[in-house]
This record gives C-alpha cells, structure tokens and sequence, in this order.
C-alpha cells in the first residue's frame, strides 16, 4: 500500500519505517529537517521536509502524495522531559490540535482508505480497577496540564473514528528504548540517575511500558489488519511504580529513589505529579493481542529494563496476514 508516515523521524517513526520497507509498502514521510530527510531517502523512504502547522500544507500534502493508509504520528515533546513544568504539554497540543486536526480532516476529503493516530494508554481515570481496558473511562478531569492534553487526543480519536475512512486509534503506553526519554541519555534517564525522580508515598500508580521497536511492529500490524477502533498498545506486565522505578535505577547503575510522602509532593511539584505518582492507571492489551495478532517481543518492562534501553529487542513480533 502507499502510506503517508506523518512524524516519520519521532520515536515510532525511526524503527517503524525500516519495518514499512520491508513489508513492501511505498511509504512517503514527512520531517521538519532536511538532514532527517536525507536518512529517509537512504532507507527507501520519499521523504517531505515540511511543517503541517502551517495552514493548507497538511491538505496539500494528501493531495500531492495520494495516499491510501495515513500513518499519523505528530508529536512535539521536550527533549528534557520536566512534567513540573506547565507549560510541558504546549508544543505537543498544538502540533496534535492544528497539524493532526487538519491531517484528519484532508485525509477524510481526498479519499484516503484507513488513518491510525497517535494516543496514550495512560489517559483512564484514575478510578476502579489498576488496569484498564479501551471501554473505560478517560480522565477528563485530570490536573493540568495533562486534562488540556487528553482533550485535545480525545477531540483526535473522535475525529478519527467518525471518519469516513477506517479509523483506528492507537493507545501506546510509555515508550523505552532508543532515541526515547528512558535511553540512558534520555531525560528521564538523567533525572533517574540524579535521585530527582522520588517515589511517591507507597508507589500506587500502575505504569505500562512498550519498548518502541515493539510499539512500531504493532502499528505495521495496524496498518494491514484489525477493524476500527480504539487499541491499547503496551506489553503485559503493567506495574506500580515502587516495582518499576527501582528496577530502572539499577539497570542505569543508578542510586535506588528517595522516598517521599504524598503530602509533600503536590505543593512542591504540582498536582500532576502529584497524581501521576499516586493516582494512574494501566492498560489491557489484550484487544490488540487478539485483533492485530501482536505480541511484544518484550512481554516484560522488567527483560527490557535490563537488556534493552539502548537497542532494538531480537524481533519484534506480528503475525502476518
């Protein structure tokens, strides 16, 4: 098929192209870099330096490539990834907002056949069970800056299911693994190895990872099977943070965390850290283990802690059609 990989040079675009190739799709990508651009020309990749905040590229864009499957993977994070910081979420709700929102809205016009869009898998209320499924309930209400941000994904995946293409959405947990914040350069990484990164009253909330070679090779099975809908893309061990947090320090050689009590967190650093040490959620993936015929290669945040921070696991598996 002829793929539009709108992010092709962020997180899950590196290792997703490499697996696009070599599925045999003609796959076009975009970047904001000339640079990022050139790599994509060596890995086979037609790629477009261009910026879809920029009002009409992004329809200009799906009429010039004519794609049949839009691959949406806009992003725009901090390499120093600092939740204190309120205005963490800004670049990111922008780019989802103005560039997803017109990519959703000329992929609908121009005919395209299937879109798959960015989510979270850590955007479930913080109520009942410790993990969830994709029928429960978001949290709309979460402390800001996260409540503006699970807006602007909830205003995306609506938009993408009502389309009249096939819509699929795809909740990914926390990313690990190269080029990410948990790579042992990364900025979680770095605030790991300073003890800036406490564990929080009992550690309570309820994490899920996917290493990002593992989240590419779900998206490739997205792309070729499974109906609409909404997917949770994690591995299979959601876990606490007083679980995992230790055991990323001493994969990182680190210092175990300091720990501290709840009470003292929210005026120091604000409610959402606040609520993200105490109060989040996990996710099920068993749905996209059944409809997308998935499964990690590393079942386990606990295996890829220790092996896998800095490449790719052995294989990333899919069953193909």
């Amino acid at each position: 098929m002829r793929i539009l990989l709108a992010g092709a040079t962020g997180a899950i675009g590196r290792p997703l192209v490499p697996m696009l190739v070599a599925a045999g799709h003609e796959v076009v990508g975009t970047t904001r870099s000339e640079q990022r651009a050139a790599g994509l020309r060596r890995a086979g990749v037609e790629a477009v330096v261009c910026d879809l905040l920029e009002p009409g590229r992004a329809r200009s864009l799906v009429a010039e490539t004519r794609p049949q499957v839009v691959i949406d993977q806009l992003t725009s994070l901090p390499d120093d990834y600092d939740p204190r910081r309120k205005d963490i979420y800004d670049a990111n709700d922008r780019v989802r907002r103005e560039g997803s929102g017109a990519l959703i809205a000329a992929a609908a016009e121009l005919g395209v056949r299937r879109y798959l869009v960015q989510s979270v898998a850590f955007l479930y209320a913080p109520e009942g069970s410790a993990v969830k499924d994709e029928h429960a309930r978001t949290w709309d209400d979460a402390p800001p800056p996260f409540a503006r941000a699970v807006g602007v994904l909830r205003a995306n995946e609506q938009a993408v299911l009502a389309g009249p293409y096939e819509g699929l959405v795809l909740r990914y947990g926390f990313f690990y693994g190269p080029g990410t914040h948990y790579a042992p350069d990364g900025s979680i990484a770095r605030q790991v190895k300073a003890r800036r990164m406490p564990l929080v009253g009992g550690g309570s909330s309820t994490w899920s990872y996917v290493h990002v070679a593992d989240a590419a090779a779900a998206t490739l099975a997205a792309v070729e099977r499974g109906a609409p809908g909404i997917y949770n893309v994690v591995d299979d061990d959601p876990a606490p943070m007083r679980e995992w947090l230790p055991l990323f320090a001493d994969a990182l050689g680190a210092k175990r965390p300091w720990r501290v009590p709840a009470w003292l967190v929210r005026p120091f650093a604000g409610p959402f850290v606040a609520a993200m040490a105490t109060q989040l959620r996990g996710a099920s993936n068993a749905k996209a283990k059944r409809e997308l015929g998935w499964s990690p290669a590393l079942p386990s945040w606990r295996e890829g802690f220790r092996s896998c921070l800095d490449r790719d696991p052995p294989a990333a598996v899919t069953a193909r059609p």
